[in-house]
């Protein structure tokens, strides 16, 4: 029993970075709101205290997570450290997009064009409609009965 414990301590423990010289953010998407921090490193991402690949299990995730790294060449050059909230992973993911690309702007304004370009720079403002009476969901109706 006292082994179990141990390892559970262990696995919970929150990983202290150095992020003393980096630049902050904020990004959002759909209810997910981001806090990123970035700074010149070797190109580690921890989101919530975690890596990012233990964070975001599928590959999909982790390529929207790296995009704005890849677009700037800098996949190696930084290392990221985020504190994300709210929604699910793939609003997660955008909300940490979304302040990647503002802290690097933040670092190094002349990749503001290439991020622009990409359209990482500008908050997705789409949201989920709400439901309304008489409907099954946002616009479905309820199935229609002749008799």
């Amino acid at each position: 029993m006292e082994q179990n414990n141990s390892e559970i301590t262990k696995s919970n423990k929150k990983l202290n970075i150095n992020f003393k010289d980096s630049r902050s953010a904020t990004g959002r998407r759909k209810r997910s709101i981001a806090r990123v921090w970035v700074k010149k490193g070797s190109g580690k991402i921890y989101v919530n205290g975690k890596e990012m690949i233990k964070y975001f299990k599928r590959p999909a995730h982790q390529l929207i997570v790296t995009r704005p790294l890849d677009e700037v060449n800098g996949t190696n050059n930084y290392d990221v450290k985020c504190n994300v909230r709210g929604g699910g992973l793939t609003g997660q993911a955008g909300a940490i997009i979304h302040g990647i690309s503002r802290a690097l702007v933040d670092i190094d304004s002349s990749l503001k064009k290439i991020l622009k370009k990409s359209k990482l720079t500008t908050r997705d403002p789409r949201k989920v409609e709400r439901k309304k009476y008489g409907h099954r969901k946002a616009r479905r109706s309820f199935q229609f009965s002749k008799r």
